[in-house]
């Protein structure tokens, strides 16, 4: 089969690569739409610390099933799915307490294992969610990304009537906006360098977007600050704009090496929460029922 694959960090080619085979418990699905997300420019870049080289990245994808491994029953040769990435060792401590996100062992197609930016790939068939045909199978390559806005939303306090401030009107910024919208937020402000993203930002439901926080005249901050956008001096900002209480969620993808500068004794004095949201963890489900819902 056709694959693109990362040789290195910064090479990149299209090649011929063997066609993947299911073993047991195992589905080989013909990729339909594949994903390109931050995460994946940080394995092109060299800056995602887990990912070996060389790599078929694509870990937001959808396909139809083609062939299934032994002892294979939840899927059948042409059902659509969409595909569950992470790939969780299910022995470890933080496996062993349910937080496979954080598995000692944690490894995902497209990210440590070959992925999606080929004409097939392979999956476990636990990681295999039948879609409603009301999904597309385009549609169907975000159910990935929604389903980290979903596990990121799981780690948020969820009180009603709270203001909400998103760094980042890209998918994981509009999807996080969105999500709070559906979740009783109180407002929802969207940050933005890119004035054709604020404006989707707008469209899609966005109380205020705008290219600072500065314009959004709320001195007394926000209740709740998420950035995802992985970008040092947007995490700075942020974190300076949560109000007494409030909690910072670190949700974008910064370079494993990259640092940020904020001030201890405002974490301390203003009991601010800082969380972080890695990947997918019991949310991939949902994200299809959301999907289907038109949330």
């Amino acid at each position: 089969m056709r694959a693109a694959v990362i040789e290195q960090p910064g090479l990149a080619s299209i090649t011929t690569v063997d066609d993947p085979a299911p073993g047991p418990r195992e589905a080989v699905v013909q990729v339909a739409a594949v994903g390109i997300c931050g995460t994946d420019i940080h394995i092109v870049d060299g800056e995602f610390a887990p990912t070996p080289y060389p790599i078929i990245p694509g870990h937001e994808f959808a396909g139809t099933v083609v062939a299934v491994g032994a002892d294979v029953t939840e899927v059948a040769v042409g059902d659509r799915v969409a595909v569950d990435p992470s790939l969780f060792c299910g022995e470890c401590h933080f496996c062993s307490i349910g937080r496979g996100n954080l598995c000692e062992r944690w490894n995902a197609i497209g990210v440590t294992r070959p992925g999606a930016c080929a004409e097939y790939a392979l999956a476990p068939v636990a990681n295999c969610h039948l879609l409603p045909d009301e999904v597309s199978l385009e549609h169907a390559a975000l159910i990935e990304p929604l389903s980290c806005a979903v596990h990121g939303f799981d780690l948020l306090p969820g009180r009603l009537g709270e203001h909400y401030l998103v760094y980042g009107a890209g998918t994981m910024g509009l999807m996080m906006a969105q999500l709070a919208r559906h979740s009783g937020a109180a407002s929802v402000s969207v940050v933005d360098l890119n004035d054709a993203r604020l404006a989707v930002a707008a469209k899609l439901g966005a109380d205020a977007a705008a290219r600072s926080a500065d314009e959004f005249g709320r001195p007394q901050g926000w209740e709740v600050v998420i950035d995802c956008t992985g970008a040092v001096p947007a995490i700075e900002d942020g974190l300076r704009r949560v109000r007494r209480g409030g909690v910072f969620q670190v949700f974008g993808v910064a370079a494993a090496e990259a640092t940020a500068t904020f001030s201890p004794f405002q974490v301390y004095h203003d009991e601010i929460t800082i969380v972080g949201s890695m990947a997918v963890l019991h949310s991939f489900g949902r994200a299809v029922d959301l999907m289907a819902r038109g949330a």
